[in-house]
């Protein structure tokens, strides 16, 4: 074997190696008397690495509203992170997957590659047997008539093989060399995600840690009355939701595929946010959309932002059981819509899955996975 071959051989086995290495609904409420905490409208960009300004001995409800609205600012960033990270990963999988396929394929070419050459090898021994005359010059100093007319046809033959075996050698080239290609630009994709992957989660971590802060600074009392600020803005939120009259012309019935969606969220509840997480311990928001589909037959993005972005749209007043809705401008929050206002939901750090109004945090939009 050559040097080329055994470099190449040795480069895909070695990629393989590392990319191996790497790589029934429950109970809807309709007007809830206390929404889960955190869960109102948030501010779409981050106010994190500005320290918040120290609480006095005895905290006004100004100033605990003041750390509500700072800790949804965290949170939400928080949110955006954890999507970019999510994305990164998924891209990941995909490009690792298609790494160990060309690797393969070079495998498989320079073995290819190897024959082809053997195959050429061989014809060029067995002209120096006949002392190096072509087949041409062979056939005329026959004196066989029949001998003659029997060789112009194999000389033809062999004419046609030498140049199909000189294509093939030039196409197997080329393929190797384009795997070749190929596989050095997924390895930089690969290398790129890497670097996203690391800046999100850095960006989640300081932006969680950031929150933590804040909530630290805060005495027992404090934190009960913030978090009553919390389930009253949720509060406020789904009842100018549900004052439109957007109930009355909600009435679609869930899919088979939706019912499914549904009681596989359900069962979720409880169960604590992490970011990045889906399951079965654990959820973010989309992780636990994506695997509730999953589980209804139906594979989707795995990410909020690709979910709005993939999926058909449909209005709200149409929409169903089992339909996703999507919240803020920049879609960085996702739920499953249950029916009677209601909504099951991973929503952020230190919380648990669990339901909710659905009018609780600003609509973007709903979308149908088996539309």
């Amino acid at each position: 074997m050559g040097t080329g071959k055994r470099g190449l051989l040795a480069a895909a086995v070695a990629v393989v190696c590392v990319v191996t290495v790497l790589g029934a609904p429950g109970v809807a409420f309709a007007a809830p008397s206390a929404p889960e905490p955190g869960a109102g409208p948030s501010p779409t960009t981050s106010t994190a690495g500005s320290s918040a300004p120290p609480l006095p001995s005895t905290a006004s409800n100004k100033d605990l509203e003041a750390v509500r609205t700072k800790l949804e600012a965290l949170y939400h960033a928080a949110a955006v992170a954890t999507d970019a990270y999510n994305a990164a990963e998924e891209a990941a999988k995909k490009q690792s997957a298609e790494i160990v396929e060309l690797a393969k394929k070079i495998v498989a070419g320079q073995e290819k590659l190897d024959d082809l050459k053997d195959r050429a090898g061989a014809a060029a021994r067995a002209q120096y047997r006949t002392g190096g005359l072509p087949d041409e010059a062979q056939l005329m100093l026959s004196d066989n008539p029949s001998e003659f007319l029997d060789g112009a046809g194999r000389v033809r033959q062999g004419e046609r093989a030498t140049n199909g075996l000189i294509s093939e050698l030039t196409r197997a080239q080329q393929d190797l060399e384009q795997y070749s290609q190929d596989a050095s630009a997924q390895w930089q994709k690969l290398e790129d995600g890497r670097k996203t992957k690391a800046t999100a989660q850095k960006k989640i971590e300081t932006e969680i840690a950031a929150a933590e802060k804040l909530q630290s600074q805060l005495e027992k009392k404090e934190k009960e009355r913030l978090e009553q600020l919390e389930k009253q803005a949720a509060q406020e939120a789904q009842t100018a939701w549900l004052g439109t009259g957007i109930l009355d012309e909600i009435n679609g019935s869930a899919s088979v595929q939706g019912q499914k969606a549904v009681q596989f969220a359900t069962a979720q509840i409880g169960k604590p946010y992490v970011w990045g997480a889906e399951g079965p311990d654990s959820f973010d928001c989309s992780g636990l959309t994506s695997e509730a589909w999953k589980s209804a037959g139906q594979p989707i993005p795995r990410t909020s932002q690709e979910q709005w972005k993939q999926l058909p749209h449909v209005a709200v007043e149409d929409m169903r059981p089992g339909d996703l809705i999507i919240y803020f401008d920049d879609a960085s929050h996702v739920a499953l819509y249950v029916g009677e206002g209601s909504i099951i939901h991973a929503p952020r750090p230190g919380r648990t899955v669990t339901l909710a109004g659905a009018g609780t945090m600003p609509i973007l939009g709903v979308v149908r996975p088996d539309a």
